[in-house]
């Protein structure tokens, strides 16, 4: 098995700004890219995604680079070889995506392809490879 980099987690917050100081503040945790949505964080080199759930609610959706993706959901940043691979097992499993595999932030930093599928139980995941890893985690 190819060799895993970053495990990236994507989850509610009440209040951006407050994710921001513990996170970032007073975890240590560098700030990445962001919106008036969501924040990323450099989690101790892996992938943190707070998304805003507005009044404490659990967010069932967030937009990210124009497009509705599922609230939480979990998954890795993979190389592309494996990324390849495993949506090819995935087709070759008639899994359904939520989103197929596609390209994301085109011509833009942080460049990526991503796919999203849930598991049996409902568990939303996300599956990315970046085109040049060093710009995960850039604003």
């Amino acid at each position: 098995m190819t060799q895993i980099t970053q495990f990236h987690l994507a989850f509610p917050v009440r209040d951006l700004d407050e994710a921001r100081r513990f996170y970032g503040g007073v975890m240590g945790c560098p700030m990445g890219r962001s919106d008036v949505s969501y924040q990323d964080f450099d989690f101790f080199g892996h992938h943190l995604v707070a998304h805003i759930s507005g009044e404490g609610k659990p967010l069932q959706g967030g937009r990210f680079d124009g497009e509705d993706v599922p609230i939480p959901h979990f998954g890795m940043n993979l190389d592309r070889e494996a990324w390849e691979a495993l949506a090819r097992r995935l087709r070759d499993a008639g899994i359904a995506f939520h989103e197929e595999p596609h390209l994301r932030l085109k011509g833009k930093p942080g460049q990526h392809v991503t796919m999203f599928l849930f598991d049996p139980s409902g568990n939303a995941l996300e599956f990315k490879s970046f085109d040049d890893p060093e710009q995960t985690f850039i604003p």
